[in-house]
């Protein structure tokens, strides 16, 4: 059994390839594959739409970095889809149930498992599935279109429509871009026949999640993807492998260096804002204060969740943000550092007041440090997942550019 569950990521693996039959104009090349990101104004949500079934239906997903899976509401859609049902001793379902804590006992439902929706922190009962998927491609006849990935079959998950509070207006689920064999990435790493990776560009605005790491250099330029740092990625706590953690060694403000100890550090796209645990906040806080002094910039009453904030008239504007003591965090190395400049650090609350984005988790977050959507904005990050590596950029601001100015339309494909 222990050798047989060791194998259920391959055999899934090459069950899924058996499944692909990538429409046949590509040939030998792989197309760039485009997963397209808007943010909610309201939510601070980053939210990315998918076509599926035979009917192409619509449907609003919520992105979630480290999610295992894509979940969807099916009983909002009764009638416009019938997804085939995956049974409870089907490969899929064996491979499923290391990070979805499948039910015992659920023959008659198929392969029953726990979804959850982590921004209300609520879970359900859902039913493991398949349906056809249509993705955006970019390739050298069309540049950039939907195209149907013939039969190959992508496993999501349906669950009652209640799971469904806490999201943006209109999104019915969420898209995992998990650690797991049945996320988003895999998948599409499994119809290609490519590498298990992906990159992350988000913004305020527009951003997009992109498959095929060789197109890097058409995408970004060739000085941003020569850019990215690369950091291992770790095992959460209780050695879970579904999220990213990344080894945080040291934290700067300003140049200097804070005393206190991280053990673990989260990246996600559901936590709006950077959360730290109430201990390490209450250090970094006062540290933050008295570098800002030191610039001259003037606090103001705070403005909620922000503890921290300033009048706009004394800070001044560059081309990497407002200018504020900077943030620096010390990865695996001294050699190693990830900064953070004013555009990831100071929310816009009004036209006169601006505040650290950076918010007290309390004393059980569960982790030292969770880096929010918003500090992760107007960077490339790539997550190469085979070899349990991140690559980050510094912010796109330092060439001109931003996640929300990328251009698919005359985006040059290369045979791979």
């Amino acid at each position: 059994m222990a050798t047989l569950l060791h194998l259920l990521p391959f055999l899934l693996h090459l069950l899924t390839l058996s499944h692909a039959q990538i429409d046949y104009r590509f040939g030998d090349s792989r197309p760039l594959v485009l997963l397209p990101v808007t943010k909610d104004a309201l939510t601070f949500q980053y939210l990315t739409e998918i076509r599926h079934g035979s009917s192409l239906l619509a449907t609003k997903l919520v992105v979630d970095l480290g999610g295992p899976l894509i979940w969807m509401g099916c009983d909002s859609h009764l009638g416009s889809f019938s997804p085939l049902r995956i049974s409870s001793g089907s490969i899929q379902c064996l491979a499923a149930k290391p990070f979805t804590n499948r039910n015992r006992g659920g023959d008659a439902d198929g392969c029953t498992l726990f979804v959850e929706n982590k921004i209300s922190q609520m879970g359900r009962r859902g039913v493991l599935v398949e349906d056809t998927l249509d993705v955006l491609l970019a390739d050298e006849v069309s540049k950039s279109e939907d195209v149907n990935l013939g039969e190959y079959h992508f496993l999501f998950a349906c669950a009652p429509k209640p799971l469904l509070n806490g999201l943006a207006g209109g999104a019915n689920g969420m898209v995992g871009l998990g650690r797991t064999r049945i996320a988003f990435p895999s998948q599409v790493s499994a119809a290609f026949s490519s590498e298990w990776q992906f990159t992350l560009c988000l913004s305020s605005s527009n951003g997009v999640v992109l498959y095929e790491k060789r197109h890097y250099g058409s995408v970004f330029g060739s000085e941003i993807s020569k850019s990215l740092i690369y950091t291992p990625l770790l095992a959460g706590p209780d050695d879970s492998q579904t999220e990213y953690f990344i080894n945080l060694k040291s934290i700067r403000i300003g140049g200097k260096r804070l005393s206190f100890d991280v053990e673990h550090t989260k990246l996600s796209t559901i936590v709006p804002f950077t959360t730290m645990e109430s201990s390490i906040y209450a250090i970094f806080i006062k540290a933050y204060e008295k570098a800002a002094f030191s610039m001259n910039m003037k606090r103001v009453e705070p403005v909620a969740p922000f503890r921290l904030c300033f009048d706009s008239k004394s800070i001044k504007k560059t081309q990497l943000g407002p200018l504020v003591p900077d943030v620096e965090l010390g990865l695996q190395s001294e050699m190693v550092r990830w900064k953070f400049h004013g555009r990831n650090l100071m929310m816009k609350v009004s036209d006169e007041v601006m505040c650290l984005g950076i918010v007290d988790g309390g004393l059980n977050l569960g982790v030292s440090i969770v880096l929010g959507g918003y500090q992760l904005e107007d960077m490339v990050l790539h997550f190469d997942v085979g070899t349990s590596m991140l690559g980050f950029s510094p912010s796109l601001l330092k060439w001109g550019r931003s996640c929300s100015s990328l251009k698919f339309d005359s985006l040059p494909v290369q045979a791979l």
